[in-house]
């Protein structure tokens, strides 16, 4: 019985867990909603006054960025803005050939008189954040905009943003990601969804009421002074981009976040690149857990409410644990449930999933109107795309749950880039990208098993208990088979 008593106990905790994520989420939503209502009265520099046009510098961190450099480039010298106020920084870090190519492309750039210099360091020294903090020694703007290689600014990009400094509390403008190939495949599909939620539920959510939110690492400006107020980048995390805007907002620096400035980029198009990139996210979210609680916990000007949601905000990738804990407890569970008759009152715990499942949903949808329109057709396709975000969500939790227990207990790694492919059609070519990694994580091998655990889940609905089954899991282990199952065979062969 001791055994049962565990696995219920844990259970119980990480649906608890789930559920209070999943509130927090809802009232982001109430948030959203109530912001969607709101005239921005934001002061703004008059760009028509030539004086109150401060000067810009771009930086681009790259790193072996061999398929996209061209077309970053070509589209970054678009930008509109007063040329004697504007600098680009290329800050190379490439150990490869796009080094050299990189440097001969932005000669012939520099010979149209714009004012961008190629930087490259001899180590990788706190990757990106050590470039971004070795650009930022010689920078001459009073403002930093930053883009990864993958995201290709409109024109009237700096003139959408730079006006929001006027305001001299404002220490960052970031704006919402888009997707130029959001339709490619399944996989960055539920890519799209995920950032979709994140770039408007959760970021106007907390910015309309003064809720810390973060730097997504690009497409953003950042006050200089603000930078350096906060104590400049750090590498001693894999999402320094978090950690800066946490350190900046507890040294009382504003944030404002642009729903409307869409900043186009490219989705990961094969799984290990899109596992790459979770890794880092959230083992990234699990160390900067660890650096900020104790500052957010003792900062005296936080109201607690906004203590709750930034805790919660750098437990993110955290609740993967719990739904990889409720997965893999869920089929013990059912045996335990049919088995010890006295311990069903401990089973109407089980509905707190039911209703945080609710609980998503709704506050998807409301995400999925926003970017697809209403009406009973996107609905109906609304629940496609919410089931299958959700299915393969799961099927990364094996995944991203150790990221997280690395980045909560400490372990360092190296910062892996995500592969870029400058795909965007399904009959492009990208097999022959040289940065794909080629042989998959021995943890694939543990998802395939646990593909094959959820066939047993599903199984054992029909033989359970005296009463022809118990199929109150069955939707749950059917999820699970699919997400695992999905995210197993596209990890072995590789596929878009």
């Amino acid at each position: 019985m001791v055994l049962e008593y565990i696995t219920i106990f844990i259970y119980s905790i990480s649906l608890l867990l789930i559920f209070v994520y999943s509130l927090a989420q809802l009232n982001l939503l109430i948030n959203y909603l109530k912001n969607q209502k709101k005239e921005d009265t934001s002061v703004k520099f008059d760009f028509n006054n030539s004086d109150e046009i401060p000067f810009v510098t771009i930086q681009l961190p790259v790193y072996n960025e061999l398929y996209v450099m061209e077309r970053l480039l070509d589209n970054i010298i678009k930008i509109d803005y007063p040329r004697e106020k504007l600098e680009i920084q290329v800050l190379d870090d490439s150990t490869d050939e796009s080094l050299e190519q990189t440097a001969e492309h932005i000669k012939e750039i520099q010979k149209t008189g714009l004012d961008i210099t190629h930087i490259s360091r001899t180590n990788r020294q706190g990757f990106k954040a050590g470039a971004l903090k070795e650009g930022l020694k010689t920078a001459k703007g009073e403002f930093i905009a930053i883009f990864d290689a993958d995201f290709l600014p409109q024109k009237e990009w700096l003139y959408e943003t730079v006006p929001y400094f006027k305001d001299n509390k404002i220490g960052v403008v970031q704006t919402r990601w888009g997707h130029i190939n959001r339709d490619y495949s399944t996989l960055t599909k539920i890519q799209a969804f995920a950032l979709d939620a994140h770039f408007t539920l959760e970021q106007v959510g907390r910015n309309s009421k003064g809720h810390f939110i973060n730097f997504n690492g690009t497409a953003g400006l950042w006050r200089k002074e603000c930078i350096y107020d906060a104590g400049n980048w750090e590498g001693d995390t894999l999402t320094e981009d978090l950690d800066l805007s946490y350190r900046a907002q507890l040294k009382n620096w504003k944030f404002k976040y642009l729903e409307n400035v869409h900043t186009p980029a490219e989705l990961p198009i094969v799984i290990s690149a899109a596992r790459s990139q979770q890794f880092r996210w959230n083992k990234g979210g699990a160390e900067n857990f660890q650096k900020m609680t104790g500052r957010i916990l003792r900062s005296k000007i936080m109201p607690f409410k906004s203590k709750i949601h930034s805790l919660l905000h750098l437990l993110n990738s955290s609740m993967f644990t719990c739904i990889f804990l409720v997965a893999v407890l869920s089929i013990p569970m059912l045996y335990i449930k049919n088995e010890y008759a006295h311990l069903k009152i401990y089973f109407s715990l089980m509905s707190f999933f039911i209703i945080s499942s609710f609980i998503f949903f709704i506050c998807y949808w409301y995400m999925y109107k926003n970017t697809y329109g209403g009406g009973f057709k996107n609905f109906f396709k609304y629940i496609g795309a919410f089931f299958t975000f959700f299915s393969i969500a799961m099927g990364f939790s094996l995944h991203n749950t150790i990221a997280v227990i690395e980045g909560h207990v400490g372990k360092k790694s190296e910062f892996v880039r995500t592969p870029k492919f400058n795909i965007k059609n399904i009959k492009d070519a990208w097999k022959t990208n040289k940065y794909i990694k080629k042989k998959p994580s021995v943890n694939v091998i543990l998802e395939g098993i646990l593909a094959i655990y959820f066939v047993f889940g599903m199984y054992s609905a029909f033989v359970v208990g005296n009463d022809g089954g118990d199929f109150g899991l069955f939707p749950f282990h059917l999820m699970l088979f699919i997400g695992f199952s999905y995210v197993f065979f596209k990890s072995i062969f590789s596929k878009a």
